[in-house]
């Protein structure tokens, strides 16, 4: 059998020549970066593109991530400065500035990114008590993020922010909270509910007292306007008698008149005859004695003619 080692050589080269090729072009995506290493050592920093290796000399090491990540860390006990055990939730946001740094400065930047928040936590909830924990998240985070700053940027890693997601206090402190928050919310509803009735009996009496005042005033404007009323008729009927110069006839006549009118309603049962009843009909008797003997002494006496 006839072997054309000419043709397996040229094989034999062209894949050699696309490994080398293969070996000496690499892309980088936009927003990653590789390290190359050549001969083991660091040789430079390559971005978003084309990049070209020597080959079996140049190493590229796998791609790092430039954009801001987040990782949430599971919840870490942590123990307050009035002894109570909290379990706190943290998520940590963070950039690669500088991947060099991020490479060669530390093994794995995420678990120390991890082990310095849980530290730092520590540290800033420990000199705090439960309530002032719940209560200063802001201020907690601003530590944090301080601390995680500070301490990272020698590992080419700049923490933008550091987010408190949970304290958690023991299940019997939590019973106690909800206790103490209920009695406080029916403390405030009942202090509501009597500053309500207080308010609400105030304006009552308020719209009492100033109903009370204005029935009065109509009252006593309505009792003027009747009394004027009154006075006013009062002296037109007595201007009317004198411009009508009544004599004393007349006036026994009328007094007699009026005297009916005090029996008139049913619940008169005892009638009182004033004293001047006997002196009304006196002078009327004494009116008609005047008039009668007149007449009778015109009937009685007769015409006497005149005589010449």
């Amino acid at each position: 059998m006839y072997i054309d080692f000419g043709m397996i050589l040229l094989v034999i080269f062209i894949v050699f020549v696309a490994i080398v090729l293969i070996r000496s072009i690499r892309i980088v995506p936009q927003g990653f970066a590789g390290i190359v290493e050549r001969l083991g050592k660091y040789q430079a920093t390559r971005y978003a593109g084309l990049t070209m290796l020597v080959p079996f000399v140049d190493r590229l090491l796998p791609l790092m991530d430039l954009r801001e990540q987040v990782v949430s860390f599971p919840p870490q006990p942590v123990i307050t400065e009035d002894n109570l055990v909290v379990s706190i939730d943290t998520v940590v946001y963070f950039q690669v500035m500088n991947p060099k740094d991020a490479t060669y400065e530390i093994a794995n930047y995420i678990q120390a990114v991890e082990q310095l928040t849980t530290t730092t936590m520590r540290n800033v909830v420990g000199g705090l008590n439960l309530e002032e924990a719940l209560t200063s998240r802001d201020q907690i985070n601003g530590q944090l993020r301080g601390v995680l700053d500070e301490a990272t940027g020698k590992w080419g890693i700049r923490v933008s922010r550091v987010e408190v997601k949970a304290i958690e206090p023991p299940l019997s402190i939590q019973d106690s909270m909800e206790k103490q928050m209920r009695a406080e919310r029916d403390r405030r509803a009942a202090i509501l509910t009597a500053e309500g009735t207080k308010q609400s009996d105030i304006l009552t009496a308020e719209g009492q007292r100033q109903a009370a005042i204005l029935k009065a005033e109509g009252e006593a404007k309505a009792t003027v306007l009747k009394a004027d009323g009154e006075a006013e008729a009062i002296q037109r009927v007595f201007d009317a008698i004198h411009a009508g110069r009544p004599d004393q006839k007349l006036l026994a006549y009328q007094y007699l008149q009026t005297l009916p009118k005090l029996a008139d309603g049913e619940s008169n049962k005892l009638w009182i005859i004033p004293s001047e009843v006997g002196e009304a009909l006196r002078g009327i008797g004494n009116a008609l004695g005047k008039v009668e003997p007149e007449s009778e002494e015109s009937e009685s006496t007769p015409h006497t003619p005149r005589q010449p």
